[in-house]
């Protein structure tokens, strides 16, 4: 059975939430482990009501700094201090929002936290690895919008393929003799016969990715970073007819998310961070399916599971 990798949608909207929609917010399950990306207003509603359980948030990836996209970060630290959180919460954002949280802190009188508030800075400028451990990578990068904004790309690392049990005896293959095939090698037998890789391993399942894009403009530079990605979200705040809008407000159409997504060669596209001008975003997600047919517009509570056969 395969271990999770699935994202979670606790935010469509853009910078004004609707009665239906709440700002930008998504949970990231992979193999188990939960990161948040991005914390609009509302966002701890969401994990509630989606039953993730915030003690098992230890990692949160903040784009930028609209408020949209972090105004629930306080009230997720707050409800931490109440819970007796005691392990570290690591934050990925701009430098700035070390200083703006703890400005609130002081406000509101929090002195002990019970808890460590450990602050990673992005950079904008250039692709920067800000987490890596024995199964993932997670790699920031910059998009292009008014202010500094990053992207987050999440990539499970290869596993090592397994030997196949009835070719040990069949071959008498020592102990010894198995990482070497793990890596790749061929195995000659007492006889001097070649045995081909191949035929030893089953190969490993292929890695997979999610890739999270918001907010931004039209920005071709992201595709080579984001090529071939299982899952890429990518903002679609507006529709064509208000193309000049997204233009000057550095967002994307729904046109210009998947003709990003067509040219990186994706799994699957999904749009969201949609304007409050939109009851619903059908006129959006038409036109981005003209591009790219493998296209979804999120929905509150919606589950997107990436599976290997």
């Amino acid at each position: 059975m395969q271990m999770p990798f699935q994202l979670t949608i606790l935010g469509s909207s853009s910078a004004m939430p609707t009665s239906k929609r709440y700002p930008t917010a998504q949970v990231l399950n992979v193999l188990g482990r939960f990161f948040l990306i991005d914390c609009g207003e509302g966002t701890q509603h969401q994990l509630r009501k989606n039953k993730i359980g915030f003690g098992r948030l230890d990692h949160i990836f903040i784009s930028h700094l609209h408020g949209d996209h972090f105004f629930g970060l306080i009230g997720f630290i707050s409800t931490q201090v109440l819970l007796g959180r005691t392990k570290d919460l690591h934050i990925y954002a701009h430098s700035e929002l070390q200083r703006y949280t703890q400005y609130q802190l002081d406000f509101l009188g929090t002195e002990e936290l019970g808890f460590r508030l450990v602050f990673h800075p992005l950079n904008f400028k250039k692709e920067q690895v800000i987490f890596d451990d024995e199964k993932l990578t997670i790699t920031s990068f910059p998009l292009h919008h008014r202010i500094p904004c990053c992207g987050f790309l999440f990539r499970e690392k290869s596993k090592e393929p397994n030997i196949k049990k009835g070719k040990l005896k069949q071959y008498k293959i020592p102990i010894r003799e198995i990482k070497y095939i793990k890596a790749g090698a061929d195995f000659q037998t007492e006889k001097g016969e070649v045995i081909p890789n191949e035929e030893l391993v089953i190969p490993p399942v292929t890695p997979r990715s999610f890739a999270f894009c918001s907010d931004t403009a039209y920005h071709e530079s992201i595709i080579p970073i984001i090529s071939k990605v299982d899952l890429l979200y990518h903002e679609a705040t507006f529709a064509e007819s208000e193309k000049k809008l997204a233009q000057a407000t550095f967002h994307s159409t729904g046109a210009d998310a998947a003709s990003i997504a067509k040219q990186a060669n994706v799994g699957k596209l999904l749009i969201g961070h949609f304007s409050a001008r939109y009851k619903t975003p059908e006129i959006i997600l038409e036109e981005a399916r003209a591009i790219f047919s493998n296209t979804e517009a999120i929905i509150e509570n919606e589950v997107f599971k990436v599976v290997r056969d």
